[in-house]
């Protein structure tokens, strides 16, 4: 008797197992060098989203509202090109508002940062309590800025204010710190410097702790002292920091706003506009006036005037910063 025997079905060949196997790991291929190519703008996205939504978007609107008549009700009038401009570059106030942003900037900003880096210094040596001293430079920058005003307004009163009590104590006369235009600008300026002085002097006290010690050890063995180390090695090293703290004291300089606008109890920039800054005339034409398009055009050219100043500065800093490396190689190859 025969029996029929059905015949097996053929099993998976090596070459169909390879064949599997290749697909499988190009898959997987793909998926890691979409991973590697995606993830890193998937991380940084949320600063750029936000950038869009709180710095772009704004600015582009102000433009479109800069070239328009626009009311505060009825919104976008009619289209007016660059009159808004050229009406507002053509009045004294402006300037006057430009003249007093500058000044208060450059009295704040030039003493502020070497206050910041003498006070770092000072921080970054072995003293004792180092936290409580570190801690305390802070304490001004925690400081509402409308108490700040308020106070420091209060003490360079014309008549009642510390200030002149001590200066008429010493045999001086007193100073019209509201009246006149450069004591109103070192009063504002004063305001700034006690605020943001500390908040630098962290930064440079951070950036002064990367600083490798040996070389400190080295320029003692030498026999330079503090004074020569800092000019010689704390300073070269801290040129990036440095370049930083001056391009975002020369942004928030140029935007000063609640210092001159809380300085007297109007917020007028004074009787006669002396230290009315541009932000502070921003506000009377938005705020005051209802003139919308003429104020969007004052934000844009302030704009220009912070890009044009950050512009300068860093090419100056970087040049600065440049020749100090080209003067540090060569010492190194006269020395070798």
């Amino acid at each position: 008797m025969t029996s029929t025997r059905t015949p097996a079905a053929p099993g998976p060949t090596a070459s169909d197992e390879r064949d599997r196997q290749q697909r499988r790991v190009g898959f997987s291929q793909k998926l890691g060098r979409w991973d590697v190519k995606l993830s890193p703008y998937l991380y940084i996205s949320p600063f750029f989203i936000l950038f869009v939504v709180v710095g772009l978007f704004p600015l582009l609107y102000t433009g479109v509202v800069s070239v328009h008549q626009w009311d505060l009700l009825k919104g976008k009038g009619d289209f007016v090109g660059f009159e808004n401009f050229s009406t507002v570059l053509q009045a004294p106030i402006f300037w006057k508002s430009v003249r007093n942003t500058i000044s208060i900037f450059l009295l704040s900003s030039i003493p502020q940062v070497i206050l910041a880096l003498v006070i770092a210094a000072l921080l970054d040596a072995n003293l004792r309590a180092k936290t409580f001293w570190r801690m305390g430079v802070l304490v001004p920058y925690v400081v509402a800025p409308v108490a700040v005003s308020l106070i420091f307004g209060q003490m360079f009163a014309d008549q009642s204010g510390i200030i002149n009590q001590i200066l008429r104590n010493l045999g001086f006369t007193g100073i019209g710190w509201h009246s006149e235009v450069l004591p109103s600008h070192i009063a504002i300026a004063s305001m700034v410097n006690f605020r943001w002085t500390g908040y630098n002097t962290l930064i440079f006290l951070a950036a002064m702790q990367a600083i490798p010690r040996d070389l400190y050890e080295a320029a003692l063995i030498d026999g330079a002292n503090r004074v020569r180390q800092f000019f010689s090695i704390t300073i070269p090293m801290l040129r990036p920091t440095i370049i930083f703290v001056i391009i975002t004291s020369t942004i928030g300089g140029l935007q000063i706003f609640d210092e001159p606008r809380m300085f007297d109890q109007f917020g007028r920039g004074g009787a006669d506009q002396q230290y009315l800054t541009v932000t502070n005339y921003i506000y009377q034409l938005g705020w005051t006036n209802k003139n919308f398009g003429r104020a969007a055009a004052v934000a844009w050219l302030l704009f220009l005037l912070i890009l044009a100043i950050s512009v300068v500065n860093y090419l100056i800093t970087r040049r600065i910063a440049s020749e100090g490396g080209a003067k540090q190689k060569k010492r190194k190859k006269v020395s070798a």
